[in-house]
């Protein structure tokens, strides 16, 4: 068995590799968010939102990790893009909600369906290979999050 200092080797190793690919097929994603006209961060805050619940500032800033002049900066941008608006909050009239707009909608559906094509260097592993990491993978912290 492997003290811990061979696993904390192996797991380096591991997060170096997984980093790596993810940087490896960054262009592909960079595209994605070109071709659909939108930054990371406006990408991000597409990602958090929806065409119906509808989500504080404050829920928006804590989620971002971001202060709330960042997160209203951040809104604006997608409403000039027509993607999110505010609305009234039903139970305070205080708080103004933000969702997305049909348009947001659409563009959140095909950022997540450019975003979620495979990558065909995964295609170069074989059935069980595949397997075995989509079983490891599941395993990690948002590695659940396919739809299959």
């Amino acid at each position: 068995m492997a003290d811990d200092s061979d696993k904390n080797t192996v797991a380096e190793q591991v997060w170096r590799s997984m980093f790596g690919f993810i940087m490896h097929t960054r262009p592909r994603r960079d595209a994605v968010l070109t071709g659909l006209g939108l930054t990371p961060t406006e990408a991000k805050a597409l990602d958090s939102l929806d065409g119906e619940t509808g989500r504080t500032m404050k829920e928006l800033a804590a989620e971002w990790s971001c202060d709330a002049s960042t997160a209203t900066w951040t809104v604006d941008r997608l409403e000039r893009l027509h993607l999110a608006e505010r609305r009234p909050h039903p139970g305070d009239r205080r708080v103004r909600l933000v969702v997305l707009t049909p348009l947001g909608v659409t563009t959140k559906e095909e950022m997540t369906r450019g975003m979620n094509t495979t990558p065909p260097e995964l295609l170069d592993l074989g059935e069980e290979e595949l397997h075995a990491l989509r079983a490891l993978l599941t395993k990690l912290p948002g590695g659940a999050r396919s739809s299959a």
